[in-house]
């Protein structure tokens, strides 16, 4: 039997790489994927400095498995992640989530702590001669309402986040004898993680539940494809992709799979960024979409998480969405007074109280704003032979995360 490969996750502890982790080394100690595991953040864990949910930290107690404290804006910091301990074979796979998910911090910041590690992170591996290197991209883009939907279609970042993000799609792609293969994912949900829109999306739901009263929505309605993903169809996507690229080599997942990454960014930048790809080079790279079966509509999505705790789903009145059309920003906070208030009540009156949950029913302005996402997932199932294990997104898939986070303390529960 084949020794297993030694793997390397870099970023991502508060948005999904913990569920990454949780898939190459089981946390009861059953069969894992690989031999050695290696998650570096600049988090602490040991107190923990961010949500960890109640998987995790027990990955972290299995044998050969070291999580790293590091600022990976350094490129010395990098290089030392690389070294693998003593006795153990050089890192086979790197799975790269780093990047700023704050979508309202400065441009400086995301070109640093999303471009600016990315690149040296990429640029490490290539040197190692890594045999595969897994990308995630979060869905920060704006699509068509109808059309493919695939990997060709040309989709706009959303914000200056998105753009970076984008940008360092493609500054990895040039990256010569990289073996990168990049995983764009539909909107994220699923239990221990707390990040973009659903899962707020859902403690609103929860609120109106609780009230008995509509749930309602800003925008008018309309199609609004906002498509989801289970966080383990994102681990699991990714962990296929690692294995498919090893097999294969840059060149001919570019042959098989590439697709040209278009630059979307200011030109100007070029000159002022290090390591900014000419707006003018082409750029290639293996891309594979992930979502789900469900391919919900915004309606949809309301609908299902709004009769999972007994009420339904409505939209605002027209006064109110042409207001949030022009000046969002000014009836946000009024939105959310409903909300808010009322998942206080939530967690302080839950069996047990949980006043310090991660969770919240805040929806900010990125996530209350019209988007729409849709990401066909046709490609990564003909090519790589990746199967989804939750298809679905409906009561079954909401009804385990709850679940799981009411097991943990970090979910309100207000049974009778």
């Amino acid at each position: 039997m084949s020794k297993k490969p030694n793997a390397i996750i870099f970023g991502g502890l508060n948005t999904c790489s913990r569920t990454l982790a949780a898939l190459l080394v089981t946390p009861d100690g059953g069969e894992r994927l690989v031999e050695h595991l290696r998650i570096v953040d600049k988090y602490s864990v040991a107190p923990p400095t961010t949500y960890l949910g109640s998987v995790f930290p027990q990955v972290l107690k299995q044998p050969n498995v070291q999580y790293r404290q590091a600022n990976l804006t350094f490129a010395s910091n990098v290089k030392s992640c690389f070294e693998p301990p003593e006795g153990q074979d050089p890192y086979t796979y790197v799975f790269d989530f780093a990047g700023e998910v704050q979508w309202d911090r400065p441009e400086a910041v995301h070109i640093t702590h999303t471009f600016k590690v990315a690149r040296l992170i990429g640029l490490e591996a290539a040197r190692r001669k890594v045999a595969a290197y897994v990308r995630i991209q979060h869905p920060m883009y704006n699509t068509k309402e109808s059309g493919s939907h695939d990997e060709k279609e040309d989709v706009k970042p959303e914000g200056v986040m998105g753009t970076w993000w984008h940008e360092t799609m493609r500054a990895l792609g040039a990256i010569p004898d990289l073996n990168l293969v990049i995983v764009r994912t539909a909107l994220p949900y699923g239990p221990y993680v707390n990040y973009l829109s659903v899962i707020p999306f859902i403690a609103v739901a929860a609120c109106y539940g609780y009230l008995k009263q509509p749930m309602k929505a800003v925008n008018s309605p309309g199609k609004y494809p906002s498509h989801t993903v289970h966080v383990d169809d994102i681990a699991g996507a990714m962990w296929a992709c690692a294995e498919w690229m090893a097999k294969l080599g840059r060149k001919e997942a570019d042959a098989i799979a590439g697709e040209e990454i278009p630059f979307k960014n200011d030109k100007s930048k070029v000159n002022e960024v290090e390591g900014m790809v000419p707006h003018n080079q082409k750029v290639i790279a293996p891309l594979f979409n992930i979502e789900d079966d469900s391919k919900v509509t915004l309606f949809e999505l309301g609908t299902i998480s709004a009769s999972y705790f007994g009420t339904s789903f409505d939209f605002h009145n027209f006064v109110t969405n042409l207001a949030a059309k022009f000046r969002l920003e000014d009836v946000i906070e009024d939105i959310n007074e409903v909300h808010v208030t009322t998942w206080t009540e939530m967690i302080t009156t839950s069996h047990p109280p949980i006043p310090n949950t991660q969770f919240s029913s805040y929806m900010d302005v990125y996530n209350l704003r019209k988007r729409v996402i849709a990401f066909s997932a046709d490609k990564i199932k003909n090519v790589v032979g990746y199967r989804l294990k939750r298809p679905h997104f409906d009561h079954e898939s909401i009804g385990d995360m709850i679940d799981k986070l009411k097991a943990e303390h970090s979910w309100p529960i207000n049974d009778p």
